[in-house]
């Protein structure tokens, strides 16, 4: 046998369970993997989640990763489950409320880990596009759906128009984030003179929008698409280009409201909303949340620096409701806002670890790379749609929050380490 052949023959099996660079690609693979079914499945990403973690320990560096923990933007999302499971010990919750209460921060103690990975890795942008090509996928199936409401995977009592799976939050969630994300790319491309792949992602982009103008939205998206695409244009365009883009939105918004039934719907349900909760007192979603906010409120008047502990929101709203009738006699374990969430069960420290961690992370993506621009996209998105749910600890907008932050903040740091390895070799 020639030394020729022998080099093209696989290497064993043996061989590449003790090579670190297969473990490496192995958690890169799953990593996209995780990004592909998110828009699709729950129990899949947590699967998924656990063989990554399973494939990150064999050939771990122990000191470093322990070294990495000190830096604040991870340190600080394990402060927040840290306050979450010591806040068992004041609750007067049922242990097992204590406890459900803990597992949604949970995933945050996977954040530092893909900063760790993906500061070393340099698959991150595959992840990205692994992710938009899913939701793109999934945003094909919406429109199939519209037209044919039979093939949705939805339970026959739980439709809703145009959702295949899931729901119609996470989908807006996902084709805002989409539709915004891709400006910077489309800009970039335009700059260069590549001129038709600057059309084909705009096409991608409109897609979604049009999706959302036409076959459903959530509110929280309405409200949040002009925040982040506000935020895209202060950074990175003129002022004559953010007057082009303005009377262009203006302009599609306005044709989009003629002729979309569906938004004029969505839109007009904040008003009615607010008038059936506040003339009739009748439950609605607006009206809720109203009720939510001003209970959760009282809630932290009476604990304002330590919270009432981990799973004491439901007991809570329980006793707030008795003897109430409409919308006060709601309850719910969760207020719809991610400030009060934390206010309610760890108080005032709590709000302080949680902006605190949100600062660090906004700070992370200062740069004008396209991962600098996808994460602060993902932390504005989840601190303004924040103000309507609790998406830290949602289980589909926090694994955004996860693994948005996660990838992209590893390839900044890893940017910054590599060039500063240049820098010292050039001085050398």
């Amino acid at each position: 046998m020639t030394a020729a052949a022998s080099e093209s023959r696989p290497a064993p099996l043996w061989r590449l369970w003790r090579d670190p660079a297969t473990w490496v690609t192995t958690a890169d693979i799953l990593v996209i993997l995780i990004a592909v079914s998110l828009p699709w499945s729950t129990s899949l990403v947590g699967i998924l989640g656990v063989a990554f973690l399973a494939t990150m320990a064999p050939f771990l560096d122990v000191r470093a990763f322990l070294q990495s923990l000190k830096r604040p933007i991870c340190a600080l999302p394990i402060a927040l489950f840290a306050l979450a499971l010591i806040g068992t010990l004041w609750s007067n919750a049922p242990w097992g409320a204590r406890l459900y209460a803990v597992s949604p921060a949970a995933k945050l103690l996977v954040l530092p880990l893909l900063l760790y990975h993906f500061e070393r890795s340099v698959r991150g942008a595959q992840v990205f596009i692994a992710f938009l090509v899913s939701c793109t996928l999934l945003m094909v199936m919406s429109w199939i759906v519209a037209f044919d409401p039979g093939l949705t995977l939805k339970s026959a009592g739980d439709t809703e128009r145009g959702i295949f799976v899931k729901n119609y939050i996470d989908q807006s969630q996902e084709f805002a984030l989409c539709a915004v994300a891709l400006a910077y790319p489309v800009v970039t491309l335009l700059r260069a003179k590549r001129i038709w792949l600057a059309v084909l992602l705009t096409a991608v982009a409109l897609s979604f929008v049009v999706n959302m103008s036409f076959v459903i939205v959530s509110r929280t998206a309405l409200v949040t698409i002009p925040v982040l695409l506000a935020v895209f244009a202060l950074l990175h365009l003129k002022w004559r280009s953010i007057a082009i883009i303005v009377c262009a939105a203006i302009a599609f918004a306005a044709v989009a409201w003629v002729t979309s039934p569906q938004l004029r719907w969505t839109a007009e349900t904040f008003l009615r909303d607010y008038r059936l909760y506040k003339e009739r007192n009748i439950p609605t979603s607006i009206g809720n949340r109203l009720e939510f906010w001003q209970k959760s409120l009282r809630f932290f008047g009476e604990a304002p620096i330590f919270g009432h502990g981990s799973g004491s929101t439901r007991g809570l709203f329980e006793q707030a409701a008795v003897g109430q009738v409409g919308a006060a006699a709601e309850v719910i374990g969760n207020p719809h806002n991610q400030t009060l969430y934390v206010a309610i069960q760890w108080g005032l420290i709590g709000i302080v670890v949680l902006y605190a961690m949100w600062w660090r992370h906004l700070m992370l993506f200062r740069g004008e790379s396209l991962e600098s621009w996808i994460g602060l996209l993902i932390v504005v998105q989840n601190i303004f749609t924040s103000l309507f749910n609790s998406h830290i600890f949602d289980f589909h907008e926090g694994w955004m929050y996860v693994l948005g932050v996660g990838i992209a903040g590893g390839m900044v740091l890893g940017t910054g380490s590599r060039e500063a390895a240049s820098e010292f070799r050039t001085k050398s």
